[in-house]
């Protein structure tokens, strides 16, 4: 572990904003997604949230038919009025179609039209390329690590969150 690191996780507890891991979670996001969303804005006119939706399709595009809105609001821990938004834009864009559920006729399968699909394949290796050059802030094993921390602090916040 480098001394940064050593240093920041051995920082007293004093109640400052800027010590509170949330915080820098949220900002750190936040500053990410700022990146993201230029390049993604600039190039394809897409915000984060549609993004996301269609990297959720585009990524079960071949495991499943389509994906309802439920559940996309589930996987992107994106709250319903967004998600309902987004996906709004990409129908209107023509970048998604609903589709029957032959399962549950109350709802719809969103899936990728041909254009999005299409968009999706040009903006995965534009989101590759832009983690590469964020993780490249750290080092082959700092990388790994952040990955596992941050797995296993989703998965604590989920358990947390599922007892209330």
């Amino acid at each position: 572990m480098s001394d940064s690191l050593n240093k920041s996780a051995s920082k007293p507890e004093n109640g400052q904003l800027e010590d509170f891991m949330p915080y820098q979670l949220s900002v750190t996001s936040n500053a990410v997604s700022a990146v993201i969303a230029e390049r993604y804005r600039n190039r394809f006119a897409l915000k984060i949230p549609e993004w996301r939706i269609m990297a959720v399709l585009g990524n079960r595009h071949e495991t499943r038919v389509g994906v309802t809105q439920r559940e996309l609001t589930e996987v992107t821990l994106m709250d319903k009025v967004a998600v309902n938004r987004a996906c709004k834009v990409l129908e209107d864009r023509g970048l998604i179609e609903r589709l029957p559920n032959v399962e549950d006729g109350r709802s719809h399968l969103l899936a990728l039209t041909a254009e999005g699909r299409g968009i999706h394949l040009e903006v995965m290796p534009l989101a590759q390329a832009i983690e590469r050059e964020l993780m490249a802030a750290l080092e082959p094993d700092e990388r790994e690590a952040f990955r596992a921390m941050l797995e296993r602090l989703r998965q604590r916040a989920g358990a947390l969150a599922q007892n209330g």
